[in-house]
């Protein structure tokens, strides 16, 4: 099919949209401007500055001529927001720019990605039940990804990726396309978890989980809850049961307890006794007292030992970030019987509230750079490969620092709130556009075989710069 005249191709990516004069391609991210195939988005620079309204906190003496930075780096730093693609990835990077940091000639390669092979890790600090891990993850009733391991007071997920965005049916791969899209973009997205939650995910904000906003990431698991309180509950309380889905703690038979005195109490608990004052599977797993399904903590107790237990012995249950909370003491027959806190006991679970961090989603954007957009960097694409593994050559994204995961290809991860914001993009292939950068010194570009004669300077970047961006 020849090309209409009124319409011009755009070869950014591999959709190779036909666009008429005034209008955009696909992506929204091109446009017919005359004729002339033009990035809509402005090419952003970052300039470190403290205009911006951050501030440094140096730790020498005033007199010492330092700004608080550990690497110097040069004041404006030119990202790969905006500035376009190497596809059909032959070609040389958009912006190959040289600078001076320090006598030292520098390279920095400015490329924006097309990414089938990306994805999203997600972390929701929460003790609240999401799902059974491997659960299927869906937006709109499409699966986008699945629950993965539980880490340290948070729950883990695991989205898009190359499976769900060219594996399934077409809207499988849209949608999954469109919401990595926005949560890389800092963007809420709500998704269900199969026979678990529905929760909005927002970077750097906190998880709302089945309508209720999460405030407090565990302090630790009720055994470690145990050991950091345990010297603070001395003589106001002879027994304390901190409950949670993975390890609850009870502190007199519990280490802690043992090398501070506390006597046996003859309390009895259900579950799998791992160590000492170490329960596992006390309760299912749930949204309720320390990620079980428990409303009544008593339900995971046993009759007391008579032999051991004494009318009157005072027990505290808490959770692990101290939302839940009851104080009992045994009637006559052994029994508990609820009471009301006391005010020193309430100092106590307090503390724990306190030393739980506020809850925050974080999603980190994940890459294979790995492949074909390493020849806009050098003709022998692996040497780029073998510089990154060497530590010659930095890759950031959008001037974020990334960590590259070791073994074969540059597989990248950045926090999306620390790029500028909307540095995402997508095209409906589908895939997501992200920027990446390579920072090397002169001499080890030209001998990684680059492309030396597109090599242009910052000044000149600067001097044509259609909008700059502010950054600390």
């Amino acid at each position: 099919m020849d090309n209409p005249t009124d319409k011009i191709r755009c070869d950014a990516c591999p959709v190779l949209c036909y666009i008429r004069e005034g209008m955009l391609g696909a992506c929204d991210r091109y446009a017919n401007r005359g004729g002339v195939l033009t990035r809509t988005d402005p090419h952003v620079l970052l300039e470190r500055t403290l205009e911006g309204g951050g501030s440094l906190v140096p730790f020498l003496p005033s007199s010492r001529d330092w700004d608080g930075r550990v690497v110097r780096e040069p004041s404006t730093f030119v990202t790969a927001i905006g500035a376009g693609t190497t596809y059909p990835d032959y070609k040389p990077a958009p912006f190959i720019v040289s600078s001076e940091v320090d006598g030292v000639d520098m390279v920095t390669v400015v490329t924006e990605g097309i990414f089938s092979y990306c994805g999203l890790k997600v972390k929701i600090d929460t003790d609240r039940h999401l799902g059974p891990e491997t659960a299927a993850v869906r937006v709109d009733g499409e699966q986008i990804g699945h629950v993965t391991t539980a880490e340290y007071g948070s729950q883990m997920l695991s989205l898009g990726g190359v499976r769900h965005l060219t594996g399934g049916s077409k809207k499988e791969g849209r949608v999954t396309c469109e919401a990595m899209l926005a949560l890389a973009n800092c963007k809420p997205v709500e998704v269900s978890v199969d026979s678990g939650a529905t929760l909005i995910i927002e970077a750097g904000k906190a998880p709302i989980i089945n309508g209720v906003k999460e405030e407090r990431m565990r302090v630790g698991c009720g055994s470690a809850t145990i050991g950091m309180f345990a010297k603070q509950w001395m003589g106001l309380v002879d027994e304390v049961v901190v409950v949670d889905d993975h390890i609850t703690g009870v502190l007199s038979e519990h280490q802690a307890g043992k090398f501070l005195g506390v006597p046996d109490t003859g309390i009895k608990m259900k579950g799998h006794r791992s160590t000492p004052g170490r329960y596992f599977k006390v309760a299912q797993p749930g949204t309720g007292w320390g990620g079980t399904d428990l409303a009544d903590p008593l339900a995971i107790l046993k009759p007391f030992d008579p032999k051991e237990a004494w009318a009157g012995l005072r027990l505290l249950m808490v959770s692990t970030t101290g939302e839940h909370y009851a104080y009992f003491e045994l009637d006559e027959a052994l029994a508990p019987v609820e009471k009301e806190l006391p005010p020193a006991l309430k100092l106590s679970v307090d503390r724990i509230q306190e030393n739980c961090d506020p809850a925050l989603s974080s999603v980190l954007f994940m890459a294979g750079a790995g492949g074909s957009l390493r020849a806009g960097v050098t003709e022998n694409p692996v040497r780029l490969t073998q510089s990154v593994k060497q530590a010659l050559t930095r890759v950031t994204a959008g001037g974020a620092p990334c960590y590259v995961w070791p073994g074969g290809g540059i597989t990248y991860m950045v926090d999306v709130t620390a790029l500028p914001e909307n540095a995402f993009g997508s095209v409906p292939t589908p895939a997501l556009v992200a920027p990446i950068e390579f920072t090397m010194t002169k001499a080890d570009y030209a001998a990684l075989g680059g492309h030396m004669d597109e090599v242009r300077t910052l000044e000149d970047i600067t001097r044509n710069a259609t909008k700059k961006r502010i950054a600390v």
